[in-house]
Order: C-alpha cells, then structure tokens, then sequence
C-alpha cells in the first residue's frame, strides 16, 4: 500500500514538472554570432572586402546599389507560449567600403532599427469607395451590354465592336 502511494505522488510530481515546462518561453539565437575580438580587429583603412570576410565570415546580407555595404545582423527572440516570436535584442554591424573595397567604416545599430507592423487582420485598405455586399453582388446588373450616353442607339463607329 505504501510502495503505491508513493507512485500515485511521483506520477503527480512528473505530471506537475511536465505542465509546468510546458508554459516555459522558448529563447532563440538568430543571424551572426558576435565575436568582439574578431569586430575589433577589422580596421578601417587597413582591411579590405577579402580580409573581412576571412575575419568575419559572410555577411547577412549585402547593399544592392550604392556604395558597397555589407550587413551582419543577430537578433535574440522570446517565445511565450502561444504567441509569436518577439525580438528581445538585435545587433547590426554595418561595414562600409569605399570604391577600391577597402574599409571606409563600422557601426553598429540596435534596436531602434526593428520595426513593430500590425497589419489588418480582418480587411485590406484599399482606395476607391466602400460598397456593401449587395452593391458587389448586384452592382453590374444593366451595365453589361448598356449603350454609352444612353440614348438608344448602337455605336457606329468602323471598330470591329462598332466603336
């Protein structure tokens, strides 16, 4: 009796551990692991696009057009549960070349660069005027085939329509 009591109160005790490491967030690494003795040692005037990407690796991503910018971006996340993933920390390092791809200049951007959207969930704003339901549905009815100007008469024109 004993021996089953004690497995009745380890089975709730598991059961407990399990629930509650349910409801744990979830921390997540994204992008670019920092390496500060690495960033340190690129010098501006000194390095070239070869030398930072032996350095640095390759970048996240680099500047379409322009001057030649190359990005390498980490970000930290939370996830609670049952809710999306929400950026708790980001870093940018920014490596700008100059014409001969040497490095012009670093810099770093935090999180004042990561944007909160809310899209609209339910409608999509669009221009023109709002119509209802019926006026969608029954709009159209008359227009089709309807003479322009409405005076009763069918176009004349030398088109292959009349117009």
């Amino acid at each position: 009796m004993r021996n089953m009591r004690l497995m009745v109160q380890g089975a709730k005790v598991l059961a407990l551990g399990v629930a509650a490491a349910g409801c744990s967030s979830i921390k997540d690494h994204r992008g670019y692991i920092v390496d500060e003795v690495l960033v340190s040692s690129v010098q501006p005037g000194v390095d070239n696009r070869q030398s930072v990407e032996r350095t640095l690796g390759r970048p996240t991503f680099t500047s379409p057009y322009g001057t030649q910018t190359w990005y390498y971006v980490s970000q930290n996340t939370e996830q609670k549960p049952f809710n999306r993933p929400r950026t708790k920390d980001q870093n940018v390092l920014v490596v700008n070349f100059d014409g001969k791809g040497n490095v012009a200049s670093l810099s770093r951007e935090g999180m004042e660069k990561v944007a909160r959207i809310s899209p609209e969930s339910d409608k999509t704003p669009t221009l023109g005027r709002d119509r209802s339901f019926f006026e969608d549905l029954f709009g159209n009815i008359g227009a089709v085939g309807a003479i322009p100007g409405g005076q009763g008469q069918a176009p004349g024109g030398t088109g292959p329509n009349g117009s």
